[in-house]
């Protein structure tokens, strides 16, 4: 009888790596936990002699040697247990941490449309609960298992040494609740866990949706079905978590069976064999108290054979999560060489999500530290899909794009970073200090410097007015700032980049027209960057370098319509000129 399926023990090998476990501390944990649980039977063992042979009323000195021994057991059981849950969870908290990081960093070279047809809840509930059940397999599972093993073998070589009869009777029992009753449960678990895991994925995603979309849901009339959804979902949840109950509580009742088993045919065994000379009449006491603690182990494996099924699951799912990176191309990603010159080039380049259409085609450009463009054109043109396929984020449709003649797509994540950074329109704020926001850019950032770029981006009244300065904290996706201050925000984490290359969609969004054009001025006048600008506003594109100009001329993909200077398009570009035209009337 399987208690994990192919796909299952499958994901589980691919992920368990990932945790880097610490094979010392997951060594020392079994050690301190086997002896938790060897001191609680021999505590057991030795109370149980000692009772028997005081009532014999010997010399009391004879009862020394037991009388400090029972002391000695229940200290050390007490000590050893809360040594052993530090070192375990200390292991389990590592490899945590561990599988998250290589989490990260493997959806870091995944094509960026892998990620987005996962909704937002369910990509936190992979990253999040569902890396904290895998973890939860060295605490729950591996290391009960282990160590109820390696008791149980030592219990019953021990008791053999007394009656070998009543000790085969306790082995079979052992195995009965160490085996038998934690298969049964991890099977009958397993639909009940399916359905845990499902409501809850679902209801995470559901109340994201509502918390983040409340007003958009409420417009379109649809925030009555997200609500009925949640309430379905909590109800599914309700009845999956009594199933499991049920399932536990047999688990247990199966152990406390074969317990009462072991006891009742160490009684019946034991008492003739009392009788016969056979085993001494102190040892029948060790006989039949002893098995009431080597139950203390097995009484565990139930719940760790359904945490068993429950991380399989959650393997499945980081697993899914990774299983399309074979396909992107980006499995195996190449370097640029460091110290090269930071050119970023395209030539003939047709960009387009992987899965939609081209939307634009025939691109050249040329971007280089001293150097700024500017890319305009109306909304859905294709200006930020261009924007991520330059930074490498999806593959181009056609045509190339490389970065110190290299190609973008399926470069290290880390290579490029360092000489490009892209900031798009709804980057994300991190639930953070000011201060580390803008160290996500640059771990070594300065206070002084963080102020200075802050400044640079317009902040200056909004930093004078925060209760605790850079240390202020901002509610997640800047709940807690306004449209144009978390638009500046994220261009000031653009400039910290030490990265010579900046890519920034819609830097002037949100902002008051003066604001914005003194902002846009700034960016494209940089002399130690090189700037793609990417703005539905043209007022300020006097200071770049080149102005390109992406729309459509005829039925088909955009192309680009017309390249130059500000005033050089605003002479010979009808449609640019227009559109100048218009925001002078605003």
């Amino acid at each position: 009888m399987k208690v994990l399926s192919d796909q299952e023990r499958a994901a589980l090998r691919r992920i368990l790596p990932l945790l880097e476990v610490n094979r010392k501390g997951f060594v020392l944990s079994v050690i301190l936990g086997s002896g938790a649980l060897g001191a609680a039977i021999a505590l057991s063992a030795t109370a149980a002699w000692l009772i028997a042979r005081a009532s014999q009323h010997p010399p009391v000195l004879f009862l020394t040697v037991a009388a400090v021994s029972v002391r000695l057991f229940g200290v050390s059981r007490a000590v050893l247990r809360y040594c052993q849950r530090l070192a375990s969870h200390a292991v389990a908290l590592e490899g945590m941490d561990s599988l998250r990081q290589n989490l990260y960093q493997l959806l870091a070279v995944q094509r960026i449309d892998t990620l987005t047809s996962i909704k937002r809840g369910d990509l936190l509930a992979r990253t999040g609960r569902d890396v904290d059940d895998v973890g939860d397999l060295v605490v729950k599972t591996f290391l009960p298992v282990i160590v109820s093993v390696l008791v149980g073998l030592g219990t019953v070589i021990g008791m053999s040494v007394v009656s070998v009869a009543s000790t085969l009777i306790l082995a079979c029992a052992l195995v009965v609740s160490g085996v038998v009753a934690p298969v049964l449960s991890s099977r009958a678990a397993r639909i009940a866990q399916i359905d845990t895991s499902e409501a809850r994925t679902q209801l995470a995603a559901h109340t994201l949706t509502l918390l983040e979309g409340a007003s958009e849901l409420q417009v379109g009339g649809r925030i009555a079905d997200v609500r009925a959804a949640i309430t379905d979902n909590e109800s599914r949840l309700v009845d999956a978590s009594k199933r499991a109950a049920k399932l536990a509580a047999l688990a247990a009742g199966i152990d406390r069976a074969a317990m009462g088993v072991a006891v009742v045919a160490a009684l019946l065994i034991g008492i003739p064999q009392t009788h016969s000379g056979l085993v001494l009449p102190v040892m029948l006491a060790v006989l039949v108290l002893t098995p009431l603690s080597a139950f203390e182990g097995t009484a565990e494996l139930a719940p760790a054979m359904v945490q068993l099924v429950r991380s399989a699951n959650a393997a499945v799912r980081i697993d899914e999560l990774l299983s399309s990176s074979s396909a992107t191309g980006a499995t195996d990603p190449h370097p640029i060489p460091e110290g090269a010159a930071p050119t970023l080039s395209a030539r003939g380049l047709a960009i387009g999500w992987p899965q939609g259409p081209v939307l634009a085609e025939g691109i050249d450009l040329e971007l280089m530290p001293g150097r700024s463009l500017a890319l305009v054109g109306p909304s859905g043109i294709g200006k930020t899909t261009l924007a991520l396929t330059l930074a490498g984020l999806i593959p181009p449709k056609a045509g190339t794009v490389t970065l110190a003649g290299v190609p973008v797509w399926g470069a290290q994540r880390t290579d490029l970073s360092r000489y490009l950074t892209v900031t798009a329109e709804d980057a994300h704020v991190f639930s953070a200090s000011v201060l580390e926001n803008l160290r996500v850019a640059h771990a070594e950032l300065s206070e002084t410097e963080a102020e200075a770029l802050l400044r640079r981006a317009g902040l200056a009244q909004w930093i004078d007015t925060l209760p605790a300065g850079l240390h202020t904290p901002i509610g997640s996706q800047g709940t807690t700032v306004s449209g144009g201050e978390r638009r500046r925000l994220l261009i000031a984490r653009a400039l910290a980049s030490p990265a010579p290359l900046l890519i920034l969609d819609e830097a002037g969004e949100h902002l008051d027209t003066s604001t914005a054009d003194a902002l846009l001025a700034d960016l494209l006048q940089d002399p130690q960057r090189g700037v793609l600008l990417i703005s539905h506003r043209l007022a300020a594109l006097d200071n770049a370098d080149e102005v390109i100009v992406l729309g459509h001329s005829s039925a088909g993909p955009a192309r680009i319509l017309d390249r130059g200077s500000h005033s050089e398009l605003s002479e010979r570009c009808a449609s640019y000129r227009w559109s100048l035209a218009q925001e002078s009337a605003q």
